[in-house]
């Protein structure tokens, strides 16, 4: 079976680097906020271009720790995607806040920007505090960020960017991670930039609100460990794990150029057979995912069933949009359909994706793909 996922090959390149870390860190014995979380962070805010990078346990609480440091609270609205992971979502009402959603642009499966008004609207007439809107980066490319924070900020919000995703990805000159009040990303071992474990990061340009994300880091502690100004949690990322990142984010950027030579791949085999990814003008994706449309009415299950006897390997992100599952259902949506974001949920498949995914594996994934698409007569 080909691997969706190859993490081995990229360990081969760096395993006697990170095992040389983890010594170093066996010998001084930080184990928790070591030297090399500073390192990490430098080196992360050097990478995306924002001046603050905090690194923490994992992409959820990245998220949570961003609300809870610009305030959301009970009565407030915060909209974001339906056709996204549950992370996104569930951090909102964990702060007591209402979760509205909102449809995505059929091409670029991120965040439209007609649906946040029509979002807006809804929160309005709810007589909901319009607090914040969280953006998605997803598969790996940005979100139209300019007519969201201009429509953020015509009503008083801030911008959350989940960049979960889509760390390092470009938009118009600016690298994810550097835009919006605050972005976050997951380290999670999947992930363009995943650890061997779970962690995560925020970022932003506010030194105030950088001060707040590391007191609340580390249970709100104030200038003594002891003396909690704030209620935080406890949120750090272990030091070993940044040490496996410090040698990952150095591969980064060359891994973002053999992704976008996949993807290229990709795109060349299946035109005409599926509806390949869009990357629009000025962006530039880090694909974390290589999802495309199936045409509309094929049997996703079937294909799927058919490509794995090919040994070649799918997945589904995702068959389910929050606005319709069972914990996320009686919150309000934008409109009452989000017709983009339902019509997409029954086609979309994600294909392998990784940096060293061979010409062979990959003319073997378009092969099997045209064969159950486009069989040939007998």
């Amino acid at each position: 079976m080909i691997p969706f996922i190859d993490l081995a090959t990229q360990q081969h390149r760096i395993r006697s680097k990170i095992l040389k870390r983890f010594e170093a860190i066996l010998d001084h014995g930080q184990y928790i906020m070591g030297p090399e979380i500073v390192e990490l962070e430098q080196g992360l805010q050097d990478f995306c271009g924002a001046k603050h990078a905090i690194s923490c346990s994992n992409g959820t609480d990245a998220l949570l720790l961003a609300v809870m440091a610009l305030g959301a609270s009970e009565g407030d609205a915060i909209l974001c995607p339906s056709f996204t992971f549950a992370a996104t979502a569930e951090i909102i009402p964990c702060v007591g806040a209402t979760p509205i959603f909102v449809d995505i642009d059929p091409v670029t499966f991120n965040m439209d920007v007609d649906s946040l008004k029509s979002g807006i609207v809804l929160a309005q007439e709810k007589g909901l505090n319009l607090k914040g809107v969280i953006a998605v980066d997803l598969f790996g490319l940005a979100a139209d960020y300019d007519p969201i924070i201009a429509t953020a900020r015509e009503h008083g919000m801030w911008v959350i960017s989940d960049s979960a995703q889509g760390f390092g990805a470009i938009y118009k000159g600016k690298r994810t991670g550097s835009i919006g009040d605050i972005a976050t990303t997951s380290f999670f071992p999947a992930k363009p930039l995943g650890g061997y474990g779970d962690g995560g990061a925020v970022f932003t340009n506010d030194d105030e609100l950088a001060n707040i994300l590391k007191s609340l880091r580390v249970h709100g502690q104030g200038t003594d460990k002891y003396d909690n100004v704030r209620i935080g949690m406890n949120g750090r990322l272990d030091t070993l794990q940044a040490a496996v990142l410090i040698e990952k984010l150095a591969l980064y950027p060359e891994e973002i150029d053999l992704r976008q030579k996949v993807a290229d791949r990709y795109a060349a085999g299946l035109n005409g057979v599926v509806e390949t990814p869009v990357v629009p003008e000025g962006y530039g994706s880090v694909w974390a995912q290589y999802t495309v449309k199936l045409p509309e009415g094929t049997d996703r299950t079937a294909v799927q069933a058919a490509l794995k006897e090919a040994n070649v390997p799918s997945a589904v992100y995702y068959p389910i949009p929050l606005h319709q599952q069972t914990a996320y259902k009686h919150w309000p949506s934008a409109t009452a359909s989000l017709a983009n974001t339902e019509a997409l949920a029954p086609r979309v498949l994600s294909l392998p994706m990784h940096p060293y995914l061979s010409e062979d594996d990959q003319n073997q994934v378009i092969a099997a793909l045209k064969r159950v698409l486009a069989p040939v007569p007998a």
